[in-house]
């Protein structure tokens, strides 16, 4: 590549970011990663109807939490700022003005009412109504009307937009990084509005202008962009600009047929489509963080929703990913979002955590529960059960039995206490009472060795050993257990076993 690459995400602050523009995000910074480029934020609120107040700071705190944050966005390193849309809004009409005077573009008056009149007439057709070559001249427009006319509404404060003046009869052979060679006709296009009376640029003319100023060279975004694709080219050609690279992503599908995924997927079947939770009037929606994953997961995860490195690999540090990343191994299909697989990656790189920043992590659960966890070790603790976990916040339900006693056993499993477990767990108590260094490695070798000598299977005392400690036949390592809650502990609770059961 012989320029920089530089690559940017371009949301609008209108509500929280969906994963699928996250997916996005992850994929433009890869690719900058992989090429030594930049990937940089900016924040497109033109629209400003639907602005929502704490989208941007949701946005840029989603994508630090990610580790995927810009070198370059609003407050830093801004090298070709603002990174606002809204506070560039002085440049656009300078470039709307140049089209104008080029021939690429055109002042059109038409009401809205007007317009919707025309649809309407259009539908009881049975036609669709297209702004374009076919009745541009017919209407309301700078194309029909005298220059002196057009200046002097204007002046009048008449509202106005100028459109694009698509060209007619070309066939335009585009090239799409993942999607390869296009084709589209510009007599199917309509003319977009690119610039309205109030100062304000559209999304299109916005778009293109940033995209050249801030000298972006590739546009890695959704496949719902693709239609707006020859527009954007036809736009680069009329300014005389080399227009950058396109890739068109592919989308983020339902878990069960087909279609985008959406919040109400997340809502029906219990899993966040947003990196961080999102608060309204109307309630809460979940976010991956308070849902309690690891931003390493998440976007490992994503990571692999349409693209893979050719190999059955799975597990990839973001340094991984971005050494291996290519565009030409985006797919074209969707990807199906699944929520299993997405719990999975969680549990491996909840395996991979460290004990000790678990146990941090799980202490303020335990002190919720009125726990003291100045007498556990709950670094040990967790070290038994995080295999068996997806999330720190299933830990308490794998280890309550290690800060409190039973309350009840479970039915089916004490149908394995039978008439002579009673006189077998006296003796097991006494076996403990003469163990004096009470670790798991020696425990078990003492009650194996007792076992063994006096010919008892082992089921008939573990499985009630085991219900005596949990109150049920889970668990990790039974000895490890016995040597966490201590002797006085586990013998307190064989004898409270003996009689409830």
């Amino acid at each position: 590549m012989s320029k920089q690459v530089r690559v940017r995400f371009a949301p609008s602050p209108t509500g929280p970011l969906h994963i699928g523009g996250v997916r996005t995000a992850l994929f433009n910074y890869l690719f900058a990663k992989k090429h030594n480029g930049v990937f940089y934020l900016r924040i497109e609120d033109t629209d400003q109807t639907r602005f929502v107040p704490g989208a941007e700071a949701y946005i840029m705190e989603a994508l630090e939490w990610l580790g995927i944050a810009p070198e370059e966005t609003v407050g830093k390193n801004e090298k070709f700022g603002p990174y606002r849309q809204s506070e560039r809004k002085d440049l656009y009409q300078q470039y709307a003005d140049q089209l104008i005077n080029s021939g690429w573009a055109y002042y059109a008056f038409d009401t809205p009412e007007a317009l919707d009149t025309l649809r309407k007439e259009q539908e009881a057709e049975g036609k669709t109504f297209i702004y374009n070559h076919t009745n541009r001249e017919k209407l309301d427009t700078s194309l029909v009307i005298s220059a002196d006319e057009v200046s002097k509404r204007i002046a009048n404060g008449e509202h106005y937009v100028i459109r694009f003046k698509t060209p007619v009869d070309e066939t335009l052979h585009l090239k799409d990084i993942i999607r390869g060679d296009v084709k589209f006709e510009t007599n199917l296009l309509d003319d977009k509005v690119l610039f309205k009376s109030d100062g304000m640029p559209t999304y299109h003319l916005a778009n293109i202008v940033d995209d050249h100023l801030m000298e972006t060279s590739h546009v890695i975004r959704g496949e719902e962009w693709l239609p707006s694709m020859p527009l954007h080219v036809l736009l680069y050609k009329a300014f005389g600009w080399d227009a950058p690279e396109f890739a068109h992503l592919p989308l983020i599908l339902k878990p069960v047929g087909n279609g985008k995924l959406s919040k109400r997927d997340g809502d029906k079947m219990g899993f966040p489509v947003f990196p961080l939770e999102w608060k309204t009037e109307e309630g809460v929606s979940s976010g991956y963080r308070e849902n309690g994953f690891f931003p390493e997961a998440v976007v490992n995860f994503l990571s692999l929703l349409g693209w893979n490195d050719g190999t059955d690999k799975e597990l990839f540090s973001l340094e991984e990913l971005a050494e291996a990343f290519d565009l030409n191994r985006v797919h074209k299909a969707g990807a199906k979002f699944d929520p299993e697989k997405n719990k999975w990656f969680n549990h491996q790189y909840l395996v991979k955590q460290n004990d000790a920043d678990l146990a941090k992590t799980f202490s303020p659960i335990l002190v919720e529960k009125g726990v003291d966890v100045s007498k556990y070790d709950v670094t040990r603790i967790v070290s038994l059960i995080k295999e068996r976990a997806n999330f720190v916040s299933e830990f308490w339900d794998l280890t309550d039995f290690f800060f409190q006693a039973p309350t009840s056993y479970d039915e089916k499993a004490s149908k394995n206490w039978k008439e002579e477990t009673p006189a077998l767990m006296q003796q097991l108590i006494s076996v403990l009472e003469n163990i004096g260094d009470f670790t798991s490695v020696n425990i078990e070798t003492i009650v194996k060795d007792w076992l063994t000598k006096n010919e008892i299977g082992m089921g008939k005392v573990m499985q009630p050993f085991r219900l005596s400690l949990v109150g049920a036949l889970k668990g990790p390592h039974l000895f490890g257990i016995v040597e966490i809650i201590g002797k006085e502990e586990t013998i307190s609770r064989i004898q409270k076993a003996i009689t409830a059961l």
